[in-house]
């Protein structure tokens, strides 16, 4: 036995020469395997028949390899030679000779990713603790999921760790875990088990060079040296070991303290930001009594009605906090841009908080709370985003700019119970849906943006995605918002922020039919409804029937179809608006677009949004002048600023989806359906021949080959799902049968088809010129179609000519 070991340990020279190939995994199948899993063993001879026997089976769908680093000084690795013939997926080994064991397991698991094959890594103990049919679904969530650590958690949802010995071993295990989360609280924050042993991660995704290896924790090295990498967890049962023995010791536990001190220095940029917000925080109260002395002059002494009187003491404030802010919290060198435009962006900043502010004023002034005290108290409220915005957006806090972590936790529970129902409510659809002949919706919910789609002959029972109104998630608040997956026969999603059932949660079920239940806040707001849930479903399950949610306009012009794309708030609603105006035509769609793969484009005309740079373009007589009025306010707080700034509030731990609600409520979107805006003709359907993909910039003009195009459309449709939490929910779904990787791939099949007949270009202006350009294009060209069939103004999908009404 010693001689096989040294006669193995020999060829172990390097990495990745040192690693030998063991069998199994069939007839010599050379095919690169897409997952490695990699298990350290020391001493492990008794565990392996065990592990190979049950692991194997498991791994067999999901194209993996087995590879062991092992610092063994028994059999194990010839233990392993014996037995990798008759595995069913090919085994490799990395044998470490005494020595060369440097970073002890942690060493070990550095070693093996530089030896992995696979494009991701998952790591498991080998003693059966990590039970394999849990490993095969971490390694199934990690690589559908699109992120890039999967880690498995004890500690979250139906997690379990009864498989650790003993009461003393449970509570030192749990203890450890909040000593590193106290360590890392940004870094740690959606992680609940840090020290786990059972993780994965995209092997493109963790820098080796960045690790130190020490101990057995090499799953904190990497989240904390990684804080970027966007991470979900998996719920599993830590099982009773069946073989072999621990290897922890008090060696062990004095390696981890160190462990954990050493990466705490590494990191420590953050204790110079806590400075900056002890200095930003007594500007802050010196404001707050600016403040409420100017807000006791307007109000007590003037007369000013207190919502007026705290929006004209902001004022004040905002000045003098600015004043005492760039002078003594930031030095020369952490100063963004000029005196002037960083003075701009601090006003902006505390006035659009002032919208936030007001209302929660009047409520406090309502409950009874004197006016100066309810101020303070909002003023308070808001002191730690003010304080992220102004270090992240209007100075620069000096040192290296860190990533941060994505602030939604990510949980997949196959075991997670069905929640209960809490009252009884109408499971009715009211409004009922029929989308291009290809998709039905109902909902108990008015969806204004698929008006022109009503269809209440649809009985409720048959639609495909039905919406309603329930309580979704738990009561009280939680500290961050969460997505939790079930994956079990039910297939559920369940989206819960901070508010408990005050918040914007919803649930989704993925059928068939697609059920989305939402509770009371979202159904207040439609908009946020659609856009934000329906959409995203939508969008996909017209991929499952042949079609494609294309982020495009579409016009018709002389018979003749023309598309345009870009980047969301370059111009397109303005440039539409003008072509209908000055040119005639009909219109088709604004923002969305259904097309085919054969090159037809059906009409998507959901109400125009008009933003700030769009209502330059707006000349319609049709409008009231309170809407006007109105309009203005409206196109400035729903266009690209107001976009920018939701985006970036969206990167901290806040209930963006509640606040996205709330803001629609007080201030709705200015959404104006075409014919009201400009007057013009609807088509329900056109053969699309000219593609024009906008762009703000010094003028210019090219086509672009199939490739090209394709990529470029791509990138404008997922542009416009930008908003969370589009980006933890797709990934996520499962329709018809297809995941969220063969959804995308049939999207792009179907978009392929679509473009191989379109002429695509790209034409930028530096003056939102596109609606003069296009048509002069479009005249010195052959038309397709000099005489346009009449186009319905309603579709009936499915109806033939000539049918009984």
């Amino acid at each position: 036995m010693a001689h096989m070991i040294d006669s193995l340990s020999a060829a172990y020279d390097g990495v990745p020469t040192g690693v030998r190939e063991l069998g199994g995994g069939g007839d010599g199948d050379a095919a690169t395997p897409r997952l490695t899993v990699l298990i350290p063993t020391r001493d492990e001879q008794e565990c392996v028949p065990l592990l190979l026997d049950r692991l194997g089976p498991a791994l067999a769908p999901l194209g993996a390899e087995i590879l062991f680093v092992d610092d063994s000084d028994d059999g194990t690795v010839a233990e392993i030679a014996a037995l990798a013939p008759g595995c069913p997926v090919p085994v490799r080994a990395l044998h470490r000779p005494s020595g060369l064991r440097a970073g002890g397991l942690s060493g070990a698991v550095v070693a093996g990713v530089r030896a992995a094959r696979g494009a991701w890594v998952l790591v498991m103990d080998a003693d059966l603790q990590h039970p394999p049919q849990a490993a095969a679904l971490l390694a199934r969530t990690a690589m559908r999921e699109g992120v890039d650590i999967a880690v498995g958690t004890r500690y979250a949802g139906t997690g379990q760790s009864e498989g650790l010995a003993g009461a003393g071993r449970q509570a030192t295990s749990s203890s450890a875990t909040r000593l590193v989360k106290a360590a890392f609280p940004r870094r740690l924050a959606t992680v609940s088990d840090p020290l786990s042993g059972l993780f994965a991660f995209r092997r493109d995704a963790i820098d080796t060079e960045r690790l130190r290896p020490v101990g057995f924790k090499i799953l904190l090295e990497i989240l904390v040296r990684h804080p970027a990498a966007r991470v979900a967890e998996v719920a599993y049962t830590f099982a009773p070991r069946e073989a072999g023995r621990s290897k922890a010791s008090v060696k062990e536990g004095l390696a981890f303290v160190q462990h954990v001190v050493r990466l705490r220095r590494s990191v420590a940029g953050g204790q110079r930001q806590l400075m900056r917000m002890a200095a930003f925080g007594l500007v802050g109260a010196s404001g707050i009594a600016v403040n409420t002395a100017a807000l006791w002059l307007f109000f007590d002494v003037l007369g000013v009605h207190h919502l007026v009187g705290a929006a004209l003491a902001t004022q004040f404030s905002t000045a003098w906090n600015f004043l005492l802010t760039d002078a003594a919290v930031y030095r020369h060198g952490q100063r963004k841009g000029t005196w002037y435009g960083r003075a701009g962006r601090f006003f902006a900043m505390n006035n659009l908080l002032l919208i936030a502010r007001l209302p929660l004023l009047q409520w406090l002034v309502v409950a009874g709370v004197g006016v100066l005290t309810a101020n303070a108290l909002t003023l308070v409220l808001l002191f730690v985003l003010r304080f992220l915005i102004s270090d992240r957006m209007i100075y620069s806090g000096g040192e290296k700019k860190v990533q941060r972590r994505d602030p939604v936790k990510m949980l997949v529970d196959a075991a997670a119970p069905t929640a209960p129902v809490s009252r009884k409510r109408s499971v009715y659809l009211p409004y009922r849906y029929d989308v291009a002949g290809t998709v039905t919706i109902g909902s108990q919910i008015r969806l204004p943006e698929l008006e022109f789609f009503r269809a209440q002959w649809i009985p409720d029972a048959d639609v495909d995605i039905a919406v309603r109104v329930g309580d979704v998630g738990r009561r009280r608040p939680r500290g961050r918002a969460a997505l939790t997956e079930d994956h079990s026969d039910t297939a559920a999603l369940r989206y819960e922020e901070h508010l408990g059932r005050f918040g914007a949660n919803f649930r989704v079920r993925l059928g068939p039919p697609i059920t989305v239940e939402v509770g009371p806040l979202l159904a207040r707001s439609p908009h946020v409804v659609y856009t934000n849930v329906v959409e995203a479903l939508l969008r996909f399950v017209l991929i499952s029937r042949g079609r494609m949610l294309l982020h495009s306009a579409c016009v018709e012009l002389d018979g003749r179809g023309v598309m345009l794309s870009a980047l969301t708030d370059t111009g397109k609603t303005a440039t539409v608006l003008r072509l209908l105006r000055e040119h005639g035509g009909r219109f088709l769609s604004d923002d969305m677009t259904v097309v085919d793969a054969s090159g037809r484009a059906v009409c998507f005309p959901k109400p125009l949004t008009i933003s700030a740079h769009t209502l330059r373009a707006v000349q319609a007589e049709d409008l009231t002048k309170k809407e006007w009025r109105r309009l203005n306010l409206q196109s400035r707080l729903h266009s690209k600023g107001g976009r920018s700034i939701a985006l970036m509030l969206s990167r901290f731990n806040l209930p963006i989806m509640g606040i996205n609600a709330l803001t629609q409520i007080l201030v709705p979107p200015p959404k104006y359906s075409v014919d009201r805006l400009v007057p013009c003709r609807l088509g329900s359907s056109t053969d699309v021949r000219d593609l024009f993909i906008i762009e703000r910039g010094a003028p210019d003009l090219y086509d672009l080959d199939g490739d090209v195009a394709l990529e470029r459309m791509l990138v404008n449709t997922e542009d416009a799902y930008g908003f969370p939490p589009y980006r933890y929910l797709a990934p996520a779904l499962r329709i018809d049968g297809l995941d969220h990787a063969e959804l995308r791939a049939r999207e792009r099949e179907i978009l392929a088809g679509f473009l191989s007949g379109v002429r695509t270009r790209v034409l930028a202006s530096d003056c939102f010129g596109w609606a003069d350009e296009i048509p002069r294009l479009l005249a010195g060209e052959e038309h397709r179609s000099s005489v346009s069939a009449a186009a319905e103004a309603w579709p009936r999908w499915g109806l033939q000519a000539g049918s009984a009404a």
